[in-house]
């Protein structure tokens, strides 16, 4: 089966690698779809990661398949199923690692209800919980925003985000835009953005009033002259060194900040005594399997679009997932579909 390999940083080739082994618990699935993650993806394929990542390695983690044969043991999942965050495991005999390998033609998922209800020790099933069914009505190209949706909604949700808060979120990639989406959802009263021009109008579409241009070189003095009592919660979605700080002082009093993106992970630093008064910095993390159903709902009301992050009508062919991350580099969109199997989008 064909996958899409980094053999070694900057080295991205799709090649054909052995398909995965089931066990009695897992589900084999045809991988219809998967997004680009701009961020994780290209750190993985320029070696760019803040943890050790072992090449070569297939990429992908915004995948989705269908089930088409399942293991003894299994007994949630069903043949025909759509289902989220599939990928193929690592090789048996060392020959290549997965960065979750979701970018190939079959993936496995694992029935983790089942597991834990015979008592299958956690470590075995606890990172399976992501394995979750999508409804039939939903395309399988938009819900490979799922994965994102669910990420990001679980961090809102642990921060404190709801009805009334002020969010001013830096980054207007998929995880940005995935947070002011979100913040809206939650009931939040004001949502702005510091980011791309370029994105203003994707921007406008999941809710944001305002979007300030990053490159401003005094961008606390713009956002403070037209939001002077300031914001409540106050998101990097990229992780840029010295970005928060470039808007610290536009958190209120008692605000928290919460550090999501990965770019400058060991180098992350923030100058409280730019802040306004004490802040809390926001460490919970997030749980993506919480999530699932809150944004299903989500989803089926309308409140998620995945056409803002998404080219649903032009998905890149597996074998020219050098196409996607060509156009990613050059801006033209926000994340790209990647078509995994034929019937897939």
């Amino acid at each position: 089966m064909r996958a899409a390999i980094v053999e070694k940083p900057g080295v991205l080739v799709v090649r054909d690698i052995p398909p995965p082994v089931m066990g009695e618990y897992d589900v084999l699935c045809e991988l219809l779809c998967g997004a680009t993650c701009t961020g994780t993806d290209q750190h993985i394929i320029y070696g760019r990661m803040p943890w050790p990542i072992h090449y070569p390695v297939v990429l992908g983690h915004e995948s989705v398949g269908r089930a088409v044969e399942v293991g003894p043991r299994v007994r949630y999942l069903e043949e025909g199923d759509l289902i989220t965050r599939v990928g193929t495991p690592p090789a048996e005999d060392g020959s290549f690692d997965i960065a979750w390998g979701g970018y190939t033609e079959l993936g496995i998922a694992r029935d983790h209800r089942a597991m834990r209800e015979d008592g299958r020790p956690e470590e075995l099933w606890r990172g399976y919980r992501v394995n979750r069914v999508i409804p039939d009505e939903i395309d399988p190209a938009a819900a490979t925003m799922i994965i994102t949706w669910r990420e990001t909604l679980s961090y809102l949700s642990r921060m404190g985000v709801g009805a009334g808060s002020s969010v001013l979120v830096i980054g207007s990639g998929g995880n940005g835009l995935a947070f002011a989406a979100h913040a809206r959802n939650l009931g939040a009263a004001e949502v702005v953005m510091v980011g791309s021009p370029l994105r203003e109008g994707n921007a406008r579409a999941v809710g944001v009033s305002k979007l300030f241009d990053y490159h401003a070189e005094q961008i606390d003095e713009e956002i403070c002259e037209a939001y002077p009592d300031g914001f409540d919660y106050l998101i990097d979605a990229v992780g840029k060194t010295g970005q928060i700080d470039r808007v610290l002082p536009v958190l209120r009093p008692e605000g928290t900040v919460g550090l999501y993106g990965i770019d400058d992970f060991d180098n992350a630093a923030i100058n409280p005594r730019r802040a306004r008064g004490t802040f809390t910095y926001f460490n919970g993390g997030y749980d993506e399997a919480d999530t699932h159903d809150a944004v299903i709902g989500f989803m089926r009301d309308g409140a998620l679009d995945a056409g803002v992050w998404l080219d649903l009508e032009h998905p890149f062919e597996l074998d020219s997932i050098h196409d996607a991350f060509d156009a990613l580099r050059g801006r033209k969109m926000v994340k790209a579909v990647i078509r995994l199997h034929g019937g897939g989008a």
